[in-house]
């Protein structure tokens, strides 16, 4: 029944209106962990880890070319306890690695402050890129050690630096810069924006991700917890992305 929904669903999708770039924030673990009855939460790391593939895999299927998963905030280094924090970024950094797989099609990029996180993790993490490069299949944005307001005041710092080097001074700056300018530093520079953001386990706020690209993207808020996140729900959100009218701020 569920297969004969899903392609339903996927039938519903108007192929002219489909996302380009599908962000999604992958919340619930610990509560679908008590909920199920495990004793230690990061049971439920675990198993929402195990979904991330299923997800790639039901984005590539419609057309999708970006995702970018929002997996750990800046937040979470310093306000988790060690004895869940240093779990979560080993079932973090076996995900990349598991993505950056040979049998994998996709293109791995980091997005977050890597000088945020401890050492042997940002190595992981980067030679786990390293391996994606070249590939053709879809670009996969994974947000670990990432906060919306420290990506823009890097992305600040890295332009002053620029300008630094060429000789600009602050006065030649500031009659010149724009969005744009500041854009090209973020993280995702040389990305489209998300046309749509996913947010599971109910709640209805962004906490921080992407703020900058997100200012004209359409939002869809899903009650199952990230570990119960199913097929027909990402196609519910496709499906419903696809008959909005966006108005870009208008």
């Amino acid at each position: 029944m569920y297969g004969l929904y899903e392609r339903r669903l996927s039938s519903q999708i108007d192929d002219n209106r489909r996302p380009r770039h599908i962000a999604l924030v992958v919340d619930g673990n610990r509560r679908w962990a008590r909920q199920a009855g495990f004793t230690d939460v990061v049971d439920g790391h675990r198993v929402g880890a195990t979904r991330i593939a299923q997800l790639l895999g039901w984005a590539s299927a419609e057309g999708v070319e970006i995702v970018t998963v929002f997996l750990c905030s800046n937040e979470n280094l310093t306000g988790r306890p060690p004895e869940e924090l240093e779990p979560l970024l080993n079932i973090i950094t076996d995900v990349v690695d598991d993505l950056a797989g040979p049998q994998e099609p996709w293109r791995l990029r980091i997005v977050g402050a890597l000088d945020l996180l401890p050492a042997d993790t940002a190595t992981r993490l980067t030679d786990a890129v390293h391996r994606t490069e070249g590939r053709s299949g879809m670009q996969v944005n994974v947000a670990v050690g990432y906060g919306g307001r420290q990506e823009i005041a890097d992305a600040v710092r890295k332009l002053l630096a620029q300008h630094a080097e060429q000789g600009t001074t602050i006065e030649q700056l500031a009659e010149t810069l724009d969005v744009d300018h500041i854009a090209e530093h973020l993280y995702t520079s040389g990305q489209p924006d998300p046309d749509l953001v996913i947010r599971t386990s109910g709640e209805q706020r962004l906490s921080g991700f992407l703020m900058w690209q997100s200012a004209y993207s359409e939002f869809w808020f899903c009650e199952a917890f990230w570990p119960a996140f199913r097929r027909t729900d990402f196609l519910r959100a496709v499906r419903d992305y696809s008959i909005r009218h966006r108005r870009f701020g208008s």
